[in-house]
Formats: C-alpha cells, structure tokens, sequence
C-alpha cells in the first residue's frame, strides 16, 4: 500500500524551498505519495509564540550559513531573496485555490523558484502578476481566486488544523501521526519509509 507524506509548506520559508526540491528524489526512491498542504506561517508563529530565525541576529546568520551548506551538498540553487520576509498570504491563497487541479505542481515550482532561485518580490502585486504570466498562468484569474471565501477559510482551516497537531514552524511533514521539523529530516522520513516502520 502507498504511504502519504503529508508536506506543510509556506513559500515564505527557504528551508521548506530546500525540502520542495528533495521530495522529487524522495519519491523515485521509495514511491511515497506526497501531500502539499499550504499553510500561512506567520499565523502558526503567532499561535505558537514561535518566530522566524531572521528574527534572532545571531541565529538567523546561522542558519543562513547552515542552509547555504545544505544547499550544496544537495546541488539546489538557493540565492537569499533581499525582500524577505515577504507576505505569502496572496501567494498562499493562490496555492489553496489550484490545490487538487492539474496546473498545482507547476504553480508551487513557479512560485519556490521565483522566491528562492530568482530572488523576486512575491509580496509585490506587479511582480506577481509578471512571475504568473510568465509561468503561464492568468494573474487576474488567480488573484480573483485568492478572494473566493471559500479560499480564504480552507487556507485558514488548513493552518488551525496544523496548529492543533502541534506544528510550529515549516516545513513540517507528518508520515501517518509521527511528525518530523525541517528540511534535515527527509533521510529520517526515507528511513521511516523504507524499513516500514
């Protein structure tokens, strides 16, 4: 029987791009079915009391280290984007509104991309619109999608729900109820996966 791995993201977050680009090898490897569920990460900060690294000088300048070695040893293209933290709620939205439909995938590589490869200012409406139009995707369509109510209460219900299993930051992932934190424990997930535990 196929395992789900469920994946919680928030593009806003460079380790959660650093675990996007592994899941690919993740699933050649051992057949998981991978579940993204989009998540807005300032909100899970503030019902945890939890905040970004960014926000501890010397902690921050860590991790920037840290994942520039990850990023390395894994061979993915992270360039630091000069406008973060930026607002993902819009950006969030527009994953909410295409999850489940053919075009998802592609949108959530767009946007990881724009944000962590091409440096671009996702927060920006202008931007925004240019990065989807490019990526062939309508803005004005999915901007209008990103104000559907319905959109905006199943992007908050996902985050409520992450909450109340105990997530406080991204990504997180959770393989049945066992939940794993960060991008540095894909190898503990594949050991998960493959030993059938």
């Amino acid at each position: 029987m196929t395992k789900t791995l469920e994946f919680l993201f928030d593009f806003g977050s460079p380790t959660t791009y650093l675990a996007h680009k592994q899941i690919p090898g993740l699933i050649e490897r051992t057949g998981v079915k991978v579940d993204y569920v989009p998540v807005l990460l300032g909100a899970i900060f503030k019902a945890t009391g939890n905040a970004s690294p960014a926000m501890v000088p010397a902690k921050g300048r860590y991790m920037n280290e840290d994942m520039g070695r990850f990023a390395k040893r894994h061979g993915v293209k992270l360039n630091m984007n000069p406008y973060f933290p930026i607002n993902t709620t819009q950006i969030m939205r527009g994953a909410t509104a295409l999850k489940g439909g053919p075009n998802f995938m592609a949108y959530v590589d767009l946007v990881f991309d724009a944000m962590w490869s091409r440096r671009k200012n996702m927060g920006d409406p202008t931007v925004l619109a240019e990065v989807l139009s490019a990526g062939a995707f309508d803005p004005a369509v999915l901007i209008a999608a990103a104000e559907d109510q319905a959109v905006k209460d199943a992007l908050r219900a996902n985050t409520e729900a992450a909450v109340a299993r105990g997530v406080f930051g991204a990504p997180t992932f959770f393989l049945g109820e066992a939940m794993y934190f960060g991008q540095d424990r894909l190898d503990w997930i594949e050991e998960a996966l493959t030993s059938g535990s």
